[in-house]
């Protein structure tokens, strides 16, 4: 199974992009904890190309990611652009 995010890992997350450790429900966090996550099962599928779960795993966390994504575009578009900036995954919606 891939590697998993430890506790102080993800204090780091939501303390850099949610403002604090604890603000967990923030979306710029929650994006930024499944960008992490995605990372991390993509390199484990670059090594077990046959780990099924990982993949259906990995799909769910980009579709999640997505409607968080277009949620916040909507929302606040200039927080929307900075975090996409920020963590180099999209291009910038006009």
């Amino acid at each position: 199974m891939a590697t998993r995010l430890t506790k102080e890992m993800q204090d780091k997350i939501f303390a850099e992009y949610g403002g604090s450790a604890e603000n967990t429900g923030s979306v710029e966090g929650q994006i930024a904890l499944f960008t992490e996550r995605i990372k991390l099962l993509s390199d484990h599928l670059k090594e077990n190309r046959k780990d099924h779960s990982c993949r259906r795993t990995l799909l769910t966390l980009v579709g999640k990611r997505k409607g968080l994504l277009n949620y916040l575009a909507k929302k606040d578009i200039t927080k929307y652009r900075a975090l996409i900036e920020k963590l180099g995954i999209r291009n910038i919606r006009k």
